[in-house]
């Protein structure tokens, strides 16, 4: 379950994943099967090579990206989230969703 965003954020977001960019969405959010995480980022981009570069340039498995729909996406979680958002200069989604390095 995802909370704490606008539909505006989801809307924009979702444009920029259907440009074929890579954007990011960070939010809120209740799964069981995490139940350490209370953050998730979507990085999204339906250019599925150019999402799966951008998965292999931080070490990550792209076979974890989720094909669904038209906004194919990778989900970050926990201190990986955290030093990707550093890295890509969303400082912004760590301030407002109050993530550190260890806590998400």
């Amino acid at each position: 379950m995802a909370f704490g965003i606008k539909r505006e954020e989801l809307q924009t977001w979702k444009r920029k994943v259907e440009a074929g960019e890579i954007a990011f969405l960070t939010h809120y959010w209740i799964d069981d099967r995490f139940p350490d995480s209370r953050t998730v980022t979507k990085v999204g981009c339906a250019d599925i090579d150019k999402l799966r570069h951008w998965c292999r340039s931080y070490g990550l498995n792209p076979r974890y990206i989720h094909l669904r729909d038209r906004y194919p996406h990778f989900d970050l979680l926990g201190a990986e989230q955290v030093r990707i958002l550093q890295v890509e200069g969303l400082q912004t989604h760590i301030d407002r969703f109050r993530l550190d390095s260890s806590s998400s």
